[in-house]
């Protein structure tokens, strides 16, 4: 195969894995802090549920996390000292970084390893850049699975302890406010990561990245509102609505028949999580035309969200929501409609066109298709040849984001 130029790795990618490492700790911290105020107060049932968040989102991040070691030790690449793969993977010590898991600490782990091989890399001018593009590619997953299994329900609760006690602080709603921006960016970040798969790649101006920020967040908002509101007048409903939309979420992921991980369990947790997901915002799994899933999904949302929301004007304290009830049961849906114009906007007039560079590589573009995509070449920094070394899980995604739209 002919070598093709990709995204190097540099101060940027540097940059946002050390803001990754913090805000990680920073959000741990506000967590235990949160928790530990509910149950100093007597909140022992908002405390359960938050507990409950972060150990579940904990032990799903901590397992993909895992499988995805147990494929990549098998890898050629990994097994040669040019990558610096032993090293990064606790010298090479299965049995140690085995451990780190199961006490939780294999994704703080692989966040260090990411900021000790950058700085190896971009700094001291190292061999490796592939390597540490290839550890990124996988936090930057990693890190939208933990915003949709921890900080998406979070951010319900969050608004749901407000709705319930009818008490809220300027710092709650800043709060809100700032957890909702997180949660949107981390999605951007995403796309951001997806992109480097592409040789020669259009540059994203500053007004189609706004673009995509603020569509992702003109959905998720007015869906996490409305969760937020049906659950403050039938809590004890929220569980089974989310269950059975979750089942239907699964199915449809199982229907499609994704090939994401390298065996039937790790699959299995994959598609259970995409369905997690789809909960709260669509995210593209398969190959082939995306438009007609894209519709189907947006049109169940939608009708979902009306429904949430007659639900709760029915149940609603009248007394209470006399404020901000009418304006919340307008706002919304209308909300949820201008992000999907400006999702069809961003396609129509924003997105940078990468597809024409692909089409400029018929070659390429069939071996992203593929999903046996596993090795493409890197130019490293320092002008070394390139090991070959790409990360599988992410091209594929990349595959099926940016192809046959």
């Amino acid at each position: 195969m002919e070598s093709r130029t990709f995204s190097r790795y540099s101060w940027i990618d540097f940059a946002f894995s050390v803001v990754g490492v913090c805000t990680f700790l920073l959000d741990w911290g506000s967590d235990l802090w949160l928790a530990k105020e509910f149950y100093c107060r007597g909140d022992l049932l908002w405390f359960g549920v938050l507990v409950g968040l972060l150990v579940l989102s904990s032990i799903v991040v901590q397992m993909f996390s895992w499988f995805w070691f147990q494929y990549d030790k098998e890898l050629p690449a990994f097994s040669g000292e040019a990558t610096g793969a032993g090293s990064m993977f606790c010298g090479n010590r299965v049995k140690l970084f085995c451990l780190l898991h199961v006490l939780q600490l294999g994704f703080l782990c692989r966040h260090i390893s990411v900021i000790r091989h950058g700085f190896r890399v971009w700094w001291r001018k190292e061999e490796g850049s592939d390597y540490a593009i290839y550890l990124t590619h996988d936090l930057s997953m990693l890190r939208l699975i933990e915003t949709f299994c921890e900080s998406a329900p979070q951010l319900i609760l969050m608004i749901y302890v407000m709705l319930r006690t009818n008490k809220a602080r300027t710092v709650q709603f800043v709060s809100v406010a700032a957890s909702t921006t997180s949660i949107t960016w981390m999605v951007m970040e995403y796309h951001r990561s997806l992109r480097s798969f592409l040789p020669d790649k259009a540059k994203q101006h500053w007004g189609s990245s706004l673009m995509y920020f603020l569509w992702n967040l003109l959905l998720i908002g007015p869906r996490v509102a409305a969760l937020a509101l049906f659950s403050s007048v039938l809590p004890d409903f929220i569980a089974l609505h989310f269950l059975l939309l979750w089942l239907v979420f699964v199915l449809w992921v199982w229907q499609q028949r994704t090939n994401f991980m390298d065996s039937a369990g790790g699959e299995w947790l994959y598609r259970a999580t995409v369905g997690l997901i789809w909960y709260f915002s669509w995210f593209n799994v398969a190959e082939g035309r995306t438009l007609g899933r894209s519709i189907i999904y947006h049109s169940f949302i939608t009708v979902d969200v009306v429904v949430l929301l007659a639900t709760w004007w029915g149940y609603r304290d009248r007394v209470q929501t006399k404020a901000y009830g009418l304006a919340l049961l307008i706002a919304l849906p209308l909300t949820y409609l201008l992000g999907l114009l400006f999702k069809a906007l961003y396609y129509c007039c924003f997105h940078p066109k990468l597809l024409r560079h692909l089409e400029r590589e018929p070659r390429l573009q069939e071996d992203l298709a593929g999903s046996d995509v596993a090795f493409r070449d890197f130019s490293t920094q320092d002008g070394t040849p390139a090991s070959q070394l790409c990360n599988q899980r992410m091209a594929c995604h990349a595959a099926n984001f940016y192809t046959n739209r």
